[in-house]
């Protein structure tokens, strides 16, 4: 068996114990040290570190097995390691956040969705450390969630779609509902603090950070103010300037790591300091109804945000649709008396169901429906209408010149360029290349094949690209000779067109700016 040294700066702190590999064995053996430092491995003769499984802020987390629960329970071994470089204050605020950390899971652990604190103590280390070190080293144990993060979800598998953020939603917000009604909030809602278990659960983490909002400050704060930790980019502007958080604090953390799913992107990517607001409808693709909702979490002013956790909930729900209208040739009849059900025999009362962590709070509205996906294709071939992207643009704007060179070459070849008609019909033509790409009808392969066929088609019928002749190509010329000449008046029409879109979208977003 490997067990991890939890001394800070050990040199060796994986120690290999192969006796132990046996159950018996590791339930009855005395206490083991490292030998590297001399650190103590067992903690408190009960919890055994196997591995790392990161460093943070003030601490570090190790994976643990409990040897003293028949099935050596995997737990979390959180212990505290502060930053070197800290003043004295800073350092007994750093130790009162861990402190209060295992205050806080004891009483937020009764909630299934908020792990069980096992243990906290504190360990004098031997001798053997690097110059500096604290003469004490404070653990806390508790349960261990076998799942991904956001974070690490969001590297792995990629963004998140609505009806996913939807779920998220719908099943973090009745966690907070409770930290909120227990008076306290969170103070440090991210991805990385938000896991999913592997039966698909998800569980609110590190309550380091936790405000007792009906208490005194903390150690450094003045009085109704919060002390300054925050997670940048996903803290509101009210917790970034140290001033009082409130319950739409958390909400507003929540929204960012919402649009971070949405979108893949870094808050600072998505947060425009020059119009001083959230800029991330264009990376997602999310209906209007969550899309306000999101944004009326993001508000700078605290007033202006969803005031509590129901309140979202509640504007989540999908709205009730209208009561049918009655039947104008509907007769009403006489109602008739209603009929007395026999008595039936009492019923025998129901076994009282067990839950593995009571909850005393309030309802929460039941869970819903995730919004349905995106439209597809329908029979009739009509696809949902969406923003399209700059490369979209970009490939639309060059797809539709070209298509209109091409058939402005075959109508001017067939009419004469003498006949305004030629032009009416690659004016026409061009509309409906754009309506038919705004409505989705065509798009990405459609556009390659019709651009390939049109194309092919123009340059195999001589009569279709006649006119070329006034720009020197023989009579009967190949295939070949004709290309030469045709390809580049094609390219020279999507690179026109290309530009004319790129100035037409410069001049909205620079207008969208101060409108």
């Amino acid at each position: 068996m490997e067990i991890y040294c939890t001394r800070p700066g050990c040199p060796r702190p994986v120690n290999q114990y192969p006796d132990l590999d046996n159950k018996a064995t590791l339930k009855t053996s005395r206490q083991r040290y490292c030998t590297a430092c001399g650190m103590e491995l067992i903690l408190k003769d009960r919890y055994i570190p196997l591995k790392l499984l990161g460093r943070g802020g003030f601490g570090a987390a190790f994976l643990a097995r409990d040897r003293y629960t028949p099935a050596m329970r995997l737990s979390v071994v959180k212990q505290f390691q502060p930053a070197g470089n800290l003043s004295a204050d800073q350092l007994q605020l750093a130790q009162n956040l861990f402190e209060r950390e295992g205050e806080v899971l004891e009483d937020l652990g009764r909630h299934p969705q908020i792990p069980d604190l096992y243990a906290f103590f504190e360990i004098d280390p031997p001798p053997g450390g690097a110059a500096g070190q604290p003469n004490k080293f404070f653990y806390l144990v508790q349960e261990y969630i076998d799942g991904q993060t956001l974070e690490e979800m969001l590297s792995r598998t990629g963004t998140f779609s609505e009806a996913e953020v939807t779920q998220l939603l719908l099943a973090i917000l009745p966690v907070l509902k409770f930290v909120h009604d227990s008076h306290s909030i969170h103070r440090d809602i991210k991805p990385s603090n938000i896991i999913r278990s592997r039966d698909g659960t998800y569980y609110l983490l590190d309550f380091g950070a936790v405000k007792q909002v009906t208490s005194g400050a903390a150690v450094g704060a003045q009085p109704g103010r919060s002390t300054g930790i925050y997670s940048m980019g996903f803290a509101p502007p009210e917790q970034m300037r140290g001033d009082r958080v409130y319950p739409a604090t958390d909400l507003y953390a929540l929204a960012v790591t919402c649009i971070m799913m949405l979108t893949g992107k870094d808050p600072a990517d998505l947060y425009d300091n020059y119009s001083d607001r959230w800029n991330w409808r264009a990376y997602a693709q999310v209906s209007d109804r969550l899309e306000a909702i999101l944004n009326q979490l993001l508000q700078a002013a605290p007033n202006q945000r969803f005031q509590s956790a129901t309140e979202v909930l509640q504007a989540l729900q999908p709205p009730a649709p209208p009561p049918p209208k009655p039947s104008p040739t509907a007769v009403q009849a006489a109602p008739s008396p209603p009929i007395a059900p026999p008595p039936a025999a009492p019923a025998a009362p129901a076994a009282p169901r067990k839950s593995r962590k009571p909850i005393a709070s309030p309802q929460v509205p039941p869970p819903i429906a995730p919004p349905p996906a995106p439209l597809r294709k329908s029979a009739a071939g009509r696809r949902a209408v969406r923003s399209f992207s700059l490369p979209e643009l970009i490939g639309n704007a060059a797809f539709t010149g070209s298509e209109g060179g091409v058939v402005a070459i075959a109508a001017a070849s067939l009419l004469g360029t003498t006949s305004p008609t030629w032009l009416a019909i690659t004016g026409m033509a061009i509309a409906g290349l754009v309506v038919a790409q705004y409505l989705r009808w065509i798009e990405k392969i459609d556009l390659i094949i019709i651009g390939t066929v049109s194309l092919g088609v123009v340059a195999f019928f001589s009569p279709l690209h006649s006119i070329l002749t006034a720009l020197g190509l023989a009579a009967g010329a190949t295939l070949p000779q004709v290309l030469q000449v045709l390809v580049p008046l094609v390219v020279l029409g999507g690179l026109g067109v290309v530009a004319i879109a790129l100035i037409f979208r410069l001049i909205y977003t620079v207008l969208s700016r101060f409108m």
